[in-house]
């Protein structure tokens, strides 16, 4: 496959352009990650991470980055006994997460609408 793709993205000036939109478009299907709160699922499957093939995930980056692995860490700490319990119920560490989501699709469809602009200009302005 990596070989096929490579031919297709060609050699000239624009072959690095046409490579980074294309692939960037191959994996747009993939199904984006969601932030959850595991108190009101019921169902602990939805907590396995497919691709790591582990039972219970759970992802952060910094926490300087988004609002969301803010949240995470305070409550990954107060697990562990690092900190004292968050003081929040279930549902409203639920309607974080929904917030968060939200914007998180929102800000990832503004970028695949720009990819989609650059690439429509793109293949506009090539001969």
């Amino acid at each position: 496959l990596q070989k096929s793709l490579s031919e297709i993205f060609g050699a000239d000036k624009y072959s690095r352009a046409r490579k980074e939109v294309l692939t960037y478009m191959f994996s747009r299907p993939m199904q984006m990650a969601l932030y959850f709160c595991t108190g009101v699922l019921d169902d602990e499957t939805l907590f396995h991470h497919y691709a790591l093939n582990v039972p219970f995930y759970t992802h952060f980056t910094s926490p300087i980055r988004r609002y969301a692995d803010i949240v995470v860490h305070r409550l990954l700490s107060a697990s562990l006994g690092a900190r004292p319990p968050i003081k929040m119920e279930k549902e409203a560490i639920q309607k974080q997460a929904d917030h968060c989501n939200d914007r998180k699709m929102a800000s990832k469809r503004v970028q695949e609408l720009s990819s989609d602009l650059f690439f429509s200009i793109f293949v506009r302005v090539r001969p």
